[in-house]
This record gives structure tokens, sequence and C-alpha cells, in this order.
């Protein structure tokens, strides 16, 4: 099968839609990737067939102020950027993330089966959820319940615009006004991070976390016996600022050792018992007693997926919607705002109660309940070339 996976640039879309094509070769499927120049030649050293994704750049008349026009007129934009690439390859399904849908767009353009892949938790609205992004568990009783239906109806203004917009921008590439949606959602998460809710979508699959490490080079932790503490400061550019040199201040004399995963160059001037750099996180978790992040989903489910507890620093976006699901699942502990003193207060409590390891390894064991993204592919792609 030939696909094509179109992602954006951002760490936390790029890298999943990487594993997922890597996914897709060690099952002998022929994948081409479309994504920023950032992550092009980390794909090609991979095996992976690369395309640069063409319409990413800004242009004059973007909204920065309306995420909803935005996001959907930009979509349609790159529908037609890509076009000429995506009908040269003739591929058999187009794999689209969530936040670059114009590759969804355009495989629909050329009546390609398309599949949506969410590197996170199923963010659709649901009559038995608070909205996304609040934070909340589910309401109990009938005030809680209340309180959610008023919560969902001051957002459904907003839903309502979105798809208003969603259909301006299909029209204005010669599509139905009707978005008919993709074949398949690939929901790439831990179910420990997923909420039970009673319209769960039919063709919406959980195949667990997508992870790849952009590096093979391994960053060893400074010398001692100390408990680890790995630092993971945010990618997103709604991260909480100063993570690391806060962290620093707050661990200073409590015999801890403290290793800080970065993909941009790190500080100068640590003190002997921090080191920071490029490394392999998978290997920095086999020896971490916890880890101090923003709350991002990619290194949160790989936190978790490790068996390893985390003390979340949430910033915007999803980043607060899925700390709080980490604390109330136990695995991890919510600091906000940040400081030194409160952030010390957690990692040490982290380190002390063994019921957030305990947590944390119960969230790793949900992994052996989903389905694999290549199967699930494969089936929509055939559903997609079946005639009526």
């Amino acid at each position: 099968m030939r696909v094509a996976v179109v992602a954006g640039p951002d760490p936390g879309h790029a890298i999943p839609a990487i594993a997922l094509c890597l996914k897709f070769l060690a099952a002998g499927d022929d994948p081409v990737l479309f994504t920023g120049d950032r992550w092009l030649g980390h794909a090609r050293a991979a095996g992976i067939s690369v395309r640069r994704l063409k319409g990413l750049a800004p242009r004059p008349q973007d909204d920065d102020l309306d995420a909803g026009a935005r996001i959907h007129s930009r979509a349609a934009y790159i529908s037609t950027e890509i076009l000429p690439d995506l009908s040269a390859m003739l591929p058999d399904l187009v794999v689209s993330d969530i936040l670059t849908a114009g590759g969804g767009m355009a495989a629909e353009r050329l009546d390609v089966p398309w599949v949506e892949l969410s590197p996170h938790p199923l963010y659709a609205p649901s009559r038995g959820l608070p909205p996304i992004g609040s934070g909340l568990a589910p309401g109990e009783g009938m005030r809680g319940r209340l309180r959610d239906s008023v919560m969902r109806a001051a957002t459904a203004r907003s839903i309502k615009q979105g798809l208003r917009q969603r259909s301006e921008a299909r029209i204005g590439v010669g599509l139905s006004a009707d978005d008919p949606g993709p074949a398949a959602r690939l929901i790439a998460t831990l179910p420990a991070l997923e909420m039970p809710r009673p319209d769960w979508p039919e063709h919406a699959h959980v195949v667990g976390p997508l992870l790849w490490e952009p590096t093979a080079d391994l960053l060893d932790p400074p010398a001692g016996d100390g408990p680890l503490v790995m630092i993971a400061p945010s990618t997103a550019h709604t991260g909480a600022e100063g993570m690391l040199e806060t962290a620093l201040a707050a661990l200073d004399g409590t015999g801890v050792r403290v290793v800080a995963s970065m993909l941009d160059a790190p500080p100068a001037d640590l003190p002997p018992w921090a080191h920071a750099g490029l490394g392999r996180q998978d290997a920095l978790l086999a020896d971490a007693s916890v880890v101090v992040c923003g709350g991002g989903h990619g290194m949160l489910a790989k936190t978790l997926l490790a068996g390893v507890p985390a003390v979340t620093v949430p910033g915007g976006g999803d980043q607060w919607e899925l700390a709080n699901r980490a604390a109330r699942q136990g695995g991890a502990l919510l600091v906000r705002p940040l400081g030194a003193d409160t952030l010390r207060e957690a990692v040490l409590r982290v380190l002390d109660e063994p019921s957030f390891a305990e947590s944390a390894r119960r969230a790793a064991d949900t992994a052996a309940d989903v389905a694999d993204p290549v199967t699930v592919c494969r089936a929509a792609a055939v559903a997609g070339s079946t005639p009526g």
C-alpha cells in the first residue's frame, strides 16, 4: 500500500507522523512523508521517502487572532499546494494530521480515502464530557451534569463558527460544504489518558502513542547515586517559560541528579549535578525516578508508557487538559503557576510517595489494549476503494 502521511513541522505532530511511517515500512508498505523542512533530513535518514510540505509559510491574509479561520483557510490553501505532488504519487491512502487538515482535503479532491491522525486523545466534543480544554472530569450528580451542560452551551457558538469556516474553505476549493470526514481516526494516545464518553465515534481507534527518537545519541546523567530527575522543557510555543532554570533552582541542595533533554542548545552554566543536551529520551527514562515536563502529549505519554511518574507544569494549548487527566489518573502531580518552592515540593512528594510510580505503571499497562494503526489504515484503504 502506498501511503501519503501529511503533518506540519511542530514536533508534537511531525514526530508521531514519522513514527507512523516507520510502522508502515516495517509492515511492508510504502509511505511518503509530507512535512516541514526541519524534519526532512531526519526522516530520510530513517529510511522514509519525504516531500516538503508546501503552503506552510504565513500569508498576509491569515488572521492569527482567529484560530478557526486560520486553520481552515490554511488547510484549503495547503490542499491546493500539495495536490500536484499527491496526484503524481497516486497514493492508496492519505493520513492527515489533525492540525494539517489540508492533507485530508487534498485526498478528498483526488477521490482517495483518508485517515485522520490525532497525536493525542480524542478532542471532539461530547454530550457526556465538559468542554475539552477545561481540564475537568465529567460532572457528577444533577449539579455536575448541569455545570457541564452550561459549559457546553457556552462553547457551542464557537464550534458552529468553526464548522461554518470549514464549509467556506471547502467550497473555495470545489468541495461540498458538508464535510464527510475521514474514513477512520487514529487516536495515538494511551488509554489511560482517554476519557470514556457515550458517543465515541465508530471509526475512531485508540492506537497507542506514536513515539520516535530524533537522535541516536545518548546523554549521560551526572555521576552519583541520588534519584535522577529528568527535565523535558516543552517544545510547544505555548509551553511554560523558564522551566529548566526554575527546576535547577528548586532542586539545588535536595540530593537529586538532573538531566535535561532538549532539542535546543542547552545552557552553558550548569551545576555539576545537572547535565543537559539532546539524547535519547527512552534511555533516560529507563533510569529516571520522575520527569518534570509541560504536560504536552508526546512527553507525557512517553513518560507514563515507561512507567515513570511526572510533575507537570502546563502552559497553554491542550497541556492543561492533559496535565489534569494525568493527575486524576494518579501518575502525575500538577504545578501551576511555576515556582521554585512549589516545584521542589512536588518533585520531592512524587519521589517519597510510591503511589505515583504505581499509578504510572498502571497507565503503562493500558498500552496492551490498543489497535494496530497499520491494520486500521489498510482497512480504511480497502473500504475506500470498494465501489458502492
